[in-house]
């Protein structure tokens, strides 16, 4: 079944996001379709039962989001995935999961072929609460890559797309790091895949990584990190000590925080509330990260939307640590690493490809 409907006239100015959902249970894509259409700025141009259809919707009509389910008949998401990115360029395309193991290895195997972002299906058995909690991750989600198509590049290097210079970098750090420490979210599987590739085989620090992510998808995430790389990565458990190079991965629906420093350090879990809407957050590791470690801290934020990782980055640069963030143009969405940039926190902003080589830099020559 593929459907099509007219274009809505909009004010003058005013951007509207264009939605094709793609999903073979007519039900799932009316639930999506009401779930998008309560906003203004948002309307679904067209609904497909498969990735064949979506692929046709694709060529009538301008498109700026794509929510598409991975198991349909004809022509299932992963295989039509790569299509719909080569028949329009520049669409983003968020992957509707369900929250299994299958569906976590599947999704983050699309995340590596191009897919923007996931979100996960409500649970049958979570009731009204399910399904507000998929309307808001879905609509954030679609909202935030749909206007990241609109925003203009920045005008010059070091300043944002309304022209304002951000605020000068601090300079190089003069302690060697004892720790590293990565914060990321949207678009993150993707910016860590690539990191952790440039990053080699050679960690004289543990590290320390904090992804949005649910229960389900951080094991299967720890593992393609894993085979991305050369650095061996797993989700932290509660009380392991932390060992030079290798990756400690915060699991869903579980704060990472940092106990002790230096050679002692350990992994310590909590089940605290959300922080900034989030479990696992990136705010509490930091904080514990400098509490641990005071200056000898080296943080990394990559792309991701809202603010999480601004506290916990303030008491790292408090304390005399490090922080690079990703830079817009390779950002998928600009939030965390623009707002750390934006307040002044940051040592460098860099392109994606930039950062590893920046981060064994300040890991080996930084004197001691």
């Amino acid at each position: 079944m593929l459907a099509t409907v007219p274009p809505r006239p909009t004010a003058i100015g005013q951007t509207e996001i264009r939605v094709l959902v793609c999903d073979d249970s007519a039900v799932m894509r009316a639930a999506i379709a009401r779930a998008l259409e309560g906003d203004p700025g948002v309307r679904v141009v067209a609904r497909a039962a498969n990735g064949a259809l979506a692929i046709e919707a694709l060529q009538r009509q301008p498109v700026d989001v794509v929510v598409l389910d991975i198991e349909m008949p004809v022509m299932d998401g992963l295989t039509a995935l790569p299509l719909l990115l080569r028949a329009a360029p520049g669409v983003r395309v968020v992957m509707a999961s369900t929250l299994t193991t299958r569906g976590a290895d599947v999704t983050l195997r699309a995340l590596r072929l191009g897919a923007a972002d996931y979100v996960a299906k409500p649970s049958a058995i979570g009731g009204a609460q399910s399904a507000e909690a998929f309307r808001r991750d879905l609509l954030g989600k679609v909202k935030a890559l749909g206007l990241r198509r609109f925003a203009p590049e920045p005008a010059v290097a070091g300043s944002t797309p309304d022209g304002r210079e951000l605020p000068p970098f601090r300079p190089r750090p003069l302690t060697q790091p004892h720790l590293l420490a990565i914060g990321s979210s949207t678009g993150g599987p993707q910016a860590l895949f690539t990191l952790m590739a440039a990053l080699g085989d050679t960690m004289p620090v543990p590290v320390v990584l904090t992804q949005h992510m649910p229960a389900a998808f951080t094991p299967i995430l720890a593992e393609h990190m894993t085979r991305a790389g050369r650095l061996p990565c797993a989700e932290a458990r509660d009380g392991e000590a932390l060992l030079p190079g290798r990756v400690y991965l915060a699991p869903g629906d579980r704060h990472l925080l940092i106990d002790g420093g230096g050679g002692g350090a350990t992994a310590r879990l909590s089940n605290e509330p959300a922080i900034n809407f989030c479990r696992p957050s990136v705010d509490p590791m930091l904080e514990s990260a400098a509490a641990s470690f005071g200056g000898r801290v080296l943080v990394v934020i990559l792309t991701g939307m809202g603010h999480d990782g601004l506290a916990g980055t303030r008491r790292v640069v408090a304390a005399g640590g490090a922080v690079i963030a990703q830079d817009e143009a390779s950002s998928i969405v600009w939030g965390m690493p623009g707002a750390v940039a934006r307040a002044g926190l940051c040592h460098a902003v860099l392109p994606l490809a930039e950062i590893a080589p920046r981060l064994l830099d300040l890991l080996r020559v930084a004197r001691k």
